[in-house]
């Protein structure tokens, strides 16, 4: 099955799969052509990740603020 492009995959998948690629470039156990192409794929999810990631805080960012300023609230758990 080919690998799903980064731009359609989640947050948490595309970071799951930068986590196994990074395990399998520090083992040093692929060959040249194998890292690389590895590494590419690890850049193309970094980037996606970042931009996806970016997003998120732009809607936080978006949703905290109130007649025109961030007005935060200290985090209250559910007992």
């Amino acid at each position: 099955m080919a690998a799903k492009k980064p731009e359609n995959m989640s947050f948490e998948e595309s970071l799951g799969e930068l986590e196994l690629i990074v395990k399998k470039l520090e083992l040093g156990e692929l060959a040249l052509e194998d890292a690389l192409k590895q590494f590419e794929r690890g850049i193309s999810l970094a980037r996606i990740s970042s931009t996806k990631l970016q997003s998120a805080e732009q809607q936080v960012q978006i949703l905290l603020e109130q007649d025109g300023e961030q007005t935060l609230a200290p985090f209250q758990e559910d007992a």
